[in-house]
């Protein structure tokens, strides 16, 4: 029930997403102390604002709204992956190709299942990452996780470095409801 729950509010999300040039990153539900969370991280070319998230919070809330096919109360959040975002899939990995990435293994490959590097290339199915000055080869189909790390040497961004404040990073709060306030 859970997965067929999420598979479909993916589904909902994304026809919203699509109009507004965004992608959804992903979906948790799950149990927390303070009830079910229904969890969306959404992203677009250039980042997302606070009123991007509220915006399509609105939106997907109608929308579930009027499909009412979760039984229990939730609260609904929306927000950005923010900078360690995680890579779920090929377009994500081609997407940050050169970038600076963290990768866990299911299956140790040279006894490390912890890689963090830059990722070099994406094909037939597995990722190239540089790594301590040599390149792994790790399948997709054998990675359990992968995010994006901040590259903090300033000495590879000189745009940076020169900045009196250096990283100027921006936190978006989640926005949400709960079901029960609605109806």
């Amino acid at each position: 029930m859970h997965q067929e729950i999420v598979d479909r509010v993916r589904s909902i999300v994304n026809s919203i997403l699509l109009n507004e040039e965004m992608e959804l990153v992903d979906v948790e539900y799950r149990r927390e102390a303070r009830g079910w969370v229904l969890r969306l991280y959404i992203d677009k070319e250039g980042g997302v604002t606070l009123d991007g998230c509220t915006r399509i919070s609105q939106e997907v809330g109608r929308s579930l709204d009027v499909e009412d096919f979760i039984l229990t109360p939730y609260t609904l959040e929306v927000s950005s992956p923010g900078l360690t975002r995680p890579l779920k899939g090929e377009r994500d990995f081609i997407k940050y190709r050169d970038q600076l990435i963290k990768v866990k293994t299911f299956k140790p490959i040279e006894d490390r299942r912890q890689f963090k590097g830059k990722l070099l290339r994406v094909s037939e199915g597995q990722i190239e990452i540089e790594m301590e000055g040599k390149v792994f080869q790790i399948p997709l189909s054998n990675i359990a996780k992968a995010n994006l790390e901040i590259d903090w040497d300033l000495s590879r961004h000189p745009h940076l470095a020169s900045r009196d404040k250096g990283y100027n990073l921006l936190t978006l709060p989640a926005t949400g409801r709960r079901k029960e306030d609605v109806r």
